[in-house]
């Protein structure tokens, strides 16, 4: 959610900040604002509803003056709807503190009653506003002190910028449960929620960890915790390139993102199949504590989740354990069993999903001893450091609300770590492991044929795009490629779509399927092919329009199908990692043709780091 920006240099601040913000518009686009502190020490605001372009048209008419200090939000709507008041950034009533904010903090309505009796006037509905005026109140002319006072006050989670006009050369910030970050420049320095939004400026970072609040300069950076004691920081250098951040070329980040798959695992590959051997770095737990676990349980929410479900099969298939996978919100609340023996996989992109994170938490407390291993794309995030041992995908930035490459990545490393867990369980034959590595091996060709072949997927696309409906139905490994092929085309199209297993649409769903509705029906070769086809039947006896996902060279669906997207013949267990490719871009392409915003569909924000 939201996304913040901060800067304290030498150099105008303005252009600074709102380049760096554009960066981060995926993580929210329902208005946007920037502060900044003029040579007179003045605090001038200025915010707009709606995307960052109207806050640009907003500057070319109301100039802002030159400046070495500012802080800048794009935010994604939680208290108070999207409006110009709403905007960040917030400030006190004096209009000597400005403050940015993701997150949420639960009690603000106590505190907003609190600071109303002492005289405070609030303007906005949101829940940011209090920090505003409780720093004021804590103020007694040193900011660290009262940014580190106000903190204290506060329940929730949040990742906050402030600036004063008392202190024209400071920056200072603070979270807990919210990503931030520090970007380490010449004679400046930065904040961000993420990387991308500076990686054009520096490559150095802190990684600020919860507890933690940071007081910057132009030419320092000091770390704090929040009883004030200064630490030491690890400066970390980002890898990727600026590039990856980039369209570079492509009309939108997600179809950039589609088409980087067949090189983020191949990568992947050649990292972790070196030689053919499996190398997974980064698991730290040994083979004796794999070998002893009796359950596995998955937690993760939306993409990662179906990567999660998919990961299910993979494991019960080749270790032969028991897997659980929970959506993140739900098992936080539920009564879950779990004891040492039960590993905990936990699966988030950013590594800062709220309630991923809150579930291996509560996942630990109730199990002294229970191992986690996140599989996770982002060096240094919170769950990264929740785990016992982290399987990093090394995607690279992923800037596309919609996951692409994320959900491929994550699903190959479930094939890795599955393999290496029936190594040390010895639960299936050495030679049908290495048949799976070399079938592994070919996956980035066989995306490189996808993805250069694909006009039958844009003329099926454009043929379907006026369905006002879409069913997806899928079974076995394959059930969960159609629920996040359901998921990809309503976040994208708008379009209300449902995954279900093919074979419980006889008890309930089919009777939804009529001449308008189309049905995406994932039939590639497997052994559960012919009870997909008995599926095909039903719909057609009842005027459903059937695209069939299938697997190159079936005669047979044709005569099934109004439509047929194939894709290469694979190890049944690997088919999840093909025949999503043509879902993606069937999402992709009818979002395009319907004239939607692919990249930030309204309501999503790329990071949900609150609950």
């Amino acid at each position: 959610m939201c996304g913040i920006i901060g800067y304290v240099g030498t150099r105008d601040a303005s252009p600074i900040l709102i380049e760096s913000l554009k960066k981060l518009e995926y993580r929210g686009y329902d208005s946007s604002g920037i502060g900044l502190l003029d040579h007179g020490s003045r605090l001038i605001v200025r915010k707009s509803k709606g995307k960052i372009r109207n806050l640009e048209e907003l500057l070319r008419s109301h100039p802002l003056p030159f400046s070495t200090v500012g802080i800048s939000h794009t935010r994604w709507a939680t208290h108070g709807l999207p409006c110009d008041e709403n905007a960040h950034p917030h400030t006190d009533n004096k209009h000597q503190i400005a403050v940015v904010h993701n997150g949420i903090i639960e009690n603000y309505a106590q505190l907003r009653e609190k600071l109303k009796k002492q005289g405070c006037r609030f303007i906005s509905q949101t829940d940011t506003e209090v920090i505003s005026h409780l720093i004021a109140a804590c103020y007694k002319g040193d900011l660290k002190e009262a940014v580190q006072r106000s903190i204290k006050q506060l329940k929730g989670a949040f990742a906050i910028g402030v600036i004063s006009k008392d202190h024209p050369d400071m920056l200072v910030a603070a979270r807990v449960g919210s990503p931030l970050i520090i970007g380490l420049g010449d004679d400046e320095n930065y904040i961000a929620s993420d990387v991308p939004a500076i990686l054009d400026r520096t490559r150095r970072v802190i990684y600020l960890q919860d507890g933690q609040m940071a007081v910057l300069t132009k030419d320092k950076v000091e770390v704090f915790t929040f009883d004030g004691k200064k630490v030491a920081p690890k400066i970390d250098t980002v890898s990727f390139t600026i590039g990856l951040a980039q369209k570079e070329g492509y009309k939108h980040f997600m179809l950039k993102e589609i088409h980087e798959q067949p090189g983020v695992l191949e990568a992947m590959l050649k990292t972790r199949l070196a030689g053919g051997k499996l190398k997974l770095e980064g698991l730290d737990v040994s083979d004796k504590v794999l070998a002893s676990i009796k359950k596995v349980m998955i937690v993760a929410c939306g993409t990662a989740y179906h990567a999660g479900l998919v990961g299910k099969y993979i494991i019960e298939s080749l270790a032969r354990l028991s897997v659980e996978v929970d959506t993140s919100s739900e098992f936080r609340y539920r009564s879950t069993i779990i004891d040492q023996n039960t590993l905990i996989v936990a699966v988030s992109q950013s590594g800062e999903t709220a309630d991923t994170l809150a579930a291996v938490r509560e996942a630990k407390a109730k199990a002294k001893g229970a191992k986690v291993v996140s599989i996770c794309n982002v060096v240094g995030s919170s769950l990264v450091r929740e785990s016992n041992g982290v399987l990093y995908t090394h995607a690279g930035p992923e800037i596309g609300v919609a996951s692409t490459k994320a959900y491929t990545a994550q699903l190959m490393m479930f094939y890795l770590f599955g393999l290496k867990l029936a190594q040390v369980r010895r639960s299936t034959p050495r030679s049908r492991i290495n048949k799976i590595i070399k079938d592994l091996q070919s996956i980035p060709r066989h995306y490189k044929e996808l993805l250069k072949k694909n006009s039958n997927v844009l003329k099926v696309a454009e043929a379907n795009s006026h369905f006002g409906c879409f069913l997806y139905l899928g079974r076995n490994i394959n059930f969960p490629t159609a629920l996040e092929g359901a998921l990809k085309l309503k976040e994208i199209s708008y379009i209300p779509a449902e995954g279900y297993p093919a074979g419980e649409m006889k008890h309930g769903p089919i009777a939804l399927i009529d001449e308008y509705r189309a049905v995406v029906c994932i039939a590639v070769a497997s052994h559960v092919y012919e009870k997909m086809i008995s599926n095909i039947q039903e719909i057609r006896a009842r005027k459903g329009n059937v695209i069939a996902i299938a697997t190159q060279g079936d005669r047979e669906i044709a005569h099934h199908a109004h439509y047929v997207i194939e894709i290469p013949r694979i190890e049944e267990l690997l088919t999840p990692l093909l025949a999503v490719i043509p879902l993606q871009l069937m999402a992709y392409y009818i979002a395009v043709k319907r004239g939607n915003d692919v990249d930030q569909p309204r309501n999503l924000a790329k990071s949900v780091t609150v609950e």
